[in-house]
């Protein structure tokens, strides 16, 4: 892999050259020669490194809607690159080759990177496919050289972070994509090795600091779609984020330790219902239902205001120049 190690921020020294992680609320205690849970930061020497900075697993230019993101620059591309790691072990995992074990990887500099996405003329980086926050001191660097370049920044994250080191980086960040993996604080502990609380924090963080806000939640079957958990969720979003906020669904696919059934249209559909109830914008992904479950309409007036089919998409409804409706020209969540 040829790691090129550097020093980690945020941590602590603990007696006898163990050192306290204090990236994320994993809090790992990592001693000697030993890495923490998401197996991208390693303690040397009493010293902590970043193992996985400029170590890139995954390089491509992907329209904006797979990350998925429909209100932010839609129709454009993006640039994607990610590591390898997790500081979540789900069970479920659909990325579990990179998120979950250590892969082959190139290094680029921050510079290689931003001159890529410039070469590719894609506007946007977006930081994804393993969880980047783990890889926190190369997004860092990278975010504050695309800045300086002209180029907007993209999380796609669990938002498992501590709030100081989410304070410094959230300057740099233009728009995320949140997975929220459930309602139920239980499922995060048993299926993911986490908890809900500090993932709700970063959401709430991050709509204060006026970042461009979209959720995710892949629906289990018999595993995160109980109905009170679906309606609690939607309810919080709604009052905590905004009613506006763009909501993903996703359906899950029996993958790394999970082998329940896949989650079906009518699955989908169900929970669609129960989100659409609190929010004015909520999608189905990664399954093909027909326009109402992909397309935007205005909250105001119902104007279709983005088509999509599959990633073609055609803001057809959309006064580009105010990013207002065309039909009743209610300004719009949708930066364009």
């Amino acid at each position: 892999m040829g790691l090129i190690m550097k020093e980690a921020a945020f941590y602590t020294t603990l007696p006898g050259g163990t050192v306290g992680c204090q990236l994320c609320p994993q809090h790992c205690q990592i001693n000697p020669g030993k890495c923490g849970i998401c197996k991208a930061r390693e303690n040397i020497d009493g010293v902590l490194y970043s193992r996985a900075y400029g170590q890139i697993s995954s390089l491509a230019v992907d329209p904006i809607e797979k990350k998925p993101l429909y209100h932010f620059y839609p129709g454009s591309r993006i640039f994607s690159l990610g590591s390898f790691g997790c500081n979540f072990f789900c069970l479920f995992c659909q990325n579990w080759q990179i998120s979950q074990q250590e892969v082959q990887t190139s290094y680029y500099s921050p510079e290689a990177i931003v001159g890529q996405a410039l070469a590719e003329r894609a506007p946007a980086l977006a930081y994804t496919y393993n969880e980047p926050l783990i890889n926190y001191e190369f997004v860092t660097d990278t975010a504050k050289a695309a800045h300086k370049a002209g180029l907007k920044n993209v999380l796609v994250t669990n938002g498992y972070i501590n709030p100081e080191p989410l304070t410094a980086l959230i300057g740099y960040i233009d728009a995320v994509n949140l997975d929220i993996k459930s309602g139920n604080s239980t499922f995060y502990g048993a299926m993911c090795g986490g908890s809900i609380e500090p993932v709700l924090a970063t959401a709430k963080a991050l709509v204060a600091a006026g970042v461009h806000l979209e959720t995710t939640t892949l629906i289990i079957p018999g595993e995160n779609d109980a109905t009170e958990d679906l309606i609690w969720l939607a309810g919080w979003i709604a009052e905590n984020c905004g009613r506006q906020t763009p909501v993903h669904l996703s359906a899950y696919f029996p993958r790394y330790k999970l082998d329940v059934r896949a989650t079906s249209a009518s699955d989908l559909y169900r929970v669609w219902d129960i989100f659409r109830r609190e929010l004015d914008y909520v999608y189905c992904g990664n399954m093909q239902l027909g326009a109402k479950y992909s397309n935007t309409y205005c909250s105001s007036c119902g104007n279709e205001l983005v088509s999509r089919e599959g990633y073609s998409v055609v803001c057809g409804g959309i006064l580009q120049e105010t990013a207002r409706c065309s039909k009743c020209g209610a300004e719009l969540p949708i930066i364009v």
